[in-house]
């Protein structure tokens, strides 16, 4: 499969307005999307035939050569209008980030390029391997049998591919932890359908598990000590961080959105000054998310424990400004705003989210103050 293809120059402008069609198209069935908890497969094969699945692919491969801040403004233009899918979405997303960074570092991407130019959807397990991983691999003959359950997997319903590690504790100096990805149909993968929560319900984050699934050498993309920092989680911090709060900040801009039509006009005091706490929510909010997108550099970001520890200590003020930012809207439009037959109702619960993407708070004070007092990340 391949994507339709897209101008050589897009702006910014350009990527917004495309989503936004995507996302209107999406709107009619959010909240029944919510209820059922089911994932839309039509919202990403649209994602995919716009060419947005491949926006952040340099052009010389094919993409459409967004910058990271365009795929920001596409994840949180579509956050307006479909929260669950913008934060899928935003999983798929900062692997391809974490992959032009590489490139634009020195690093051969093609092969991963050329895949979610082709059409690949990209899976994560990032956030509840981290450092140590889990699993276990057995060396085999040309490669490693693998066995492993991996949550949350946003999107694994609809991806490709996974990207993933598992523990292998039988390396040569110690444990390793080895980074591969697996097609998602490869024999041994199934997925199990785990995923029932709170907030951000179809997502499709459920459980892909690994049964002695043959990994291949050529898949292994790295090899590294399992309970050692390893720089690789700066540069994926650094790529992804910007990418997931985006998404977020979309989801609190759809509900000061709707928010304020319903109070359209009121000039009750108290409406008036939670309007104002309102503003001070959400604008502390957007410049925290542009405040990450500016430090990244368009991914050119150093791979130092100093910025990663930056870019985490302000997703954890970013992620209690959107928090804050639907609270407020609530309360600023009363009562029906906490009823379920309104989309402010949904939004809060999605945007609660944001809490366990790495690193919760007191796991990223823990990290940003090791760094900051000349440690490594992990003490």
């Amino acid at each position: 499969m391949t994507t339709t293809a897209t101008p050589d120059v897009m702006t910014t402008t350009d990527w917004i307005e495309r989503t936004r069609s995507i996302g209107q198209t999406l709107r009619a069935e959010v909240a029944d999307r919510d209820r059922t908890g089911e994932i839309s497969a039509a919202a990403f094969d649209l994602l995919r035939s716009a060419g947005l699945s491949a926006a952040l692919v340099p052009t010389e491969y094919g993409g459409g050569g967004a910058t990271h801040h365009d795929m920001g403004e596409i994840l949180r233009e579509l956050g307006r209008h479909d929260p669950s899918t913008a934060v899928a979405f935003a999983m798929h997303a900062h692997l391809v980030a974490t992959q032009v960074w590489r490139h634009k570092h020195g690093a051969d991407a093609t092969p991963l390029f050329r895949k979610v130019v082709d059409g690949a959807l990209l899976v994560s397990t990032g956030a509840s391997d981290w450092v140590g991983s889990n699993g276990g691999a057995e060396r085999v003959d040309g490669g490693y049998l693998v066995h492993a359950r991996k949550a949350p997997a946003s999107g694994c319903e609809v991806g490709t591919v996974l990207v993933t590690s598992v523990r292998y504790e039988d390396g040569p100096e110690g444990p390793q932890v080895l980074h591969c990805a697996i097609p998602l149909n490869a024999p041994g993968v199934t997925i199990e359908k785990t995923w029932d929560t709170l907030g951000l319900r179809a997502t499709g984050s459920h459980t892909v598990v690994l049964e002695n699934v043959f990994v291949p050498d050529a898949a292994i993309s790295l090899i590294r000590p399992a309970d050692v920092w390893p720089p690789l989680l700066n540069v994926v911090i650094g790529a992804a961080m910007p990418l997931v709060l985006a998404a977020y900040l979309g989801i609190a801009d759809g509900a000061v959105g709707a928010a304020l039509d319903l109070v359209a006009g009121r000039g009750d005091p108290h409406i008036v000054q939670l309007a104002g706490e309102l503003s001070n929510a959400h604008t502390t909010a957007a410049d925290m998310v542009d405040a990450m997108f500016a430090g990244s550099e368009n991914l050119g970001f150093a791979n130092t424990d100093a910025y990663a520890a930056r870019t985490l200590s302000r997703k954890t003020v970013a992620a209690d400004a959107v928090i804050e930012t639907v609270r407020l809207a609530i309360e600023t439009v009363g009562g029906v705003g906490y009823s379920r037959g309104s989309e402010l109702e949904m939004r809060y619960r999605d945007v609660h989210g944001c809490l366990f993407h790495p690193l919760p708070r007191a796991k990223q004070t823990l990290f940003s103050g090791h760094v900051l007092l000349g440690h490594t990340p992990l003490g």
